[in-house]
């Protein structure tokens, strides 16, 4: 950030000459931004200092700690502006589904039947790293198949996306030892399986299974920001011990000579083991979901973790694949890319805005989380996250928490009352698919209308009368659409405003004194 614009962030926010530090820590928090973001740690750590007051240097030189994120925060300018009402209408959403009790606790993995059922959590991380907990969001879980789709991508990572897909496939098909889980050549159908995900595991190397395994915890270490990343050893041994189908599917594949020619296959097993027992919280898996929305990039510290090209097909993946038996009909109702696992957790990703987290141990009949299908049904209700929201001509009330309510508001408002001043209805049109209103006003309570009979734009007046807009709407001089016509001295305007039933201000005034 340069001199000059932290001089404006300064005269922004400063009264009498000096800022103060309560209302900037306020800012940072209701924007989302954490005590614990190692990128803001140093500069909300000045800010929490004693005297209260700041000068014109001494802001400068706490802004320089952190001058990107100071920027987007005081500026503006995160990914979601309003950020406070976001956290607020996603806690109306937990406390609702909260009401949810139905479901089972999984019984093939006796460690995860022993989990108290009433648990729930939420966590969102957007790219800008903003951060909301709700719920039992610290305690630990273990991930089952939510490792799914970062296996994928460690995978994507070590042997690139054309020798990856000789061993596996990208449609989706397959949950169970079944006819569709893999391929009549013994290839699993995708990564999101048991199957994909043992086969991408054989294409992770290294000198030892222990090399292996540390490599993957610090691959998830870094996509969770740096935030703790645990291993379940109870939940391991009682995966290993009711494994049979994973062990067939493994045997199944080797019979078929599916794996990489020297894989040991008893190890390639243990390691998927290991990866489903990986222990964490929503907090962190939010990050992990960010991560994911942020094309590889992780929001906290700006580390790449995977290249843009392979989270896309993760992401594609997940759309498609994610859910269990249950995909297709969750890309339809909710259309985010999603991963469940039989933990009760859900990691869902949406593009370039945020990374999402839930956790419910109840499970439906396809093995995902009763209350976290349904949050995210609920989220995408409220907001415009769904996959194809920004369709042209898309219509509804919902909110899109990218856009400050403000600035997309005036945006509208004003594009379409110039390009009525234009002529331009092709441009008026698409405005008003978008959603903005045909009778907006600008500061003085101007309509298109208005301005159409001004400046005599005939067609634009005319597709403006067709949305049977307010004939005799007045602006702040008391001034219908009629007066402008009449001053424009244009008879045709005249004669088609007067055959929609128009007056002149003066007249509309005369008939309330009456």
């Amino acid at each position: 950030m340069s001199h000059s614009q932290q001089s404006h962030l300064f005269k922004a926010f400063s009264r009498d000459g000096k800022v103060k530090r309560s209302e900037l820590l306020v800012l940072f928090e209701r924007a989302g931004i954490l005590s614990d973001d190692p990128r803001a740690r140093r500069l909300l750590s000045l800010l929490s200092a004693q005297n209260e007051e700041l000068s014109d240097a001494e802001f400068q030189s706490i802004v320089e700690t952190s001058p990107a994120l100071a920027e987007q925060v005081l500026g503006g300018s995160l990914v979601i502006p309003q950020f406070a009402q976001f956290s607020a209408e996603l806690t109306k959403i937990f406390e609702e589904v909260t009401e949810l009790r139905q479901g089972k606790l999984p019984s093939y993995i006796p460690q995860l039947e022993r989990v108290d059922p009433e648990k729930f959590a939420v966590s969102v991380c957007t790219i800008d790293g903003q951060r909301f907990s709700h719920g039992d969001s610290d305690d630990y879980f273990c991930v089952q198949s939510c490792s799914k789709p970062l296996t994928y991508c460690i995978a994507l990572e070590e042997v690139g996306e054309q020798e990856l897909h000789k061993y596996v496939g990208r449609e989706p098909s397959g949950k169970t030892f079944n006819e569709l889980t893999l391929n009549s050549w013994g290839l699993p159908h995708n990564p999101m399986i048991n199957a994909g995900a043992i086969m991408c595991g054989a294409l992770v190397k290294r000198k030892t299974a222990s090399d292996r395994f540390d490599f993957v915890m610090e691959k998830w270490k870094e996509a969770a920001g740096g935030a703790k990343i645990g291993f379940n050893n109870a939940i391991y041994l009682s995966e290993r011990q009711t494994a049979d189908r994973n062990f067939a599917l493994g045997y199944f594949m080797k019979e078929k000579r599916a794996f990489p020619p020297d894989t040991e296959l008893l190890d390639v097993l243990e390691f998927y083991f290991q990866c489903c027992s990986i222990d964490t919280t929503t907090r962190a898996m939010s990050v992990i979901a960010a991560t994911l929305a942020n094309g590889g990039t992780c929001p906290l510290t700006g580390i790449q973790v995977f290249r843009p090209d392979h989270v896309k097909n993760c992401l594609s993946l997940m759309l498609s694949c994610g859910m269990y038996d249950f995909s297709g009909e969750f890309a339809f109702a909710v259309g985010i890319p999603a991963k469940s696992g039989v933990s009760g957790a859900i990691l869902l990703v949406v593009p370039n805005v945020c990374g999402v987290a839930v956790w419910s141990p109840r499970l439906d009949e396809l093995g995902n989380s009763v209350r976290g299908v349904e949050f995210s049904k609920q989220l995408v209700s409220k907001f415009k996250f769904h996959t194809f929201d920004s369709m042209v001509g898309l219509l509804d009330s919902r909110i899109d928490p990218r856009r400050d309510p403000y600035e997309s508001r005036l945006t509208g408002t004003y594009a379409f009352l110039w390009a009525a001043c234009q002529g331009d209805v092709a441009e008026m049109r698409r405005l008003v698919a978008k959603g903005v209103s045909a009778t907006a006003q600008d500061y003085d309570g101007r309509t298109a209308l208005h301005l159409a009979a001004s400046e005599s734009q005939i067609e634009a007046l005319r597709y403006l009368l067709g949305l049977d807009v307010d004939v005799n709407a007045l602006d702040r001089w008391q001034n219908t659409p009629l007066d402008d016509a009449a001053r424009s001295k244009n008879q045709e305007v005249i004669l088609i405003l007067q055959e929609h039933g128009a007056n002149s201000g003066t007249k509309n005034n005369a008939k309330k004194g009456n």
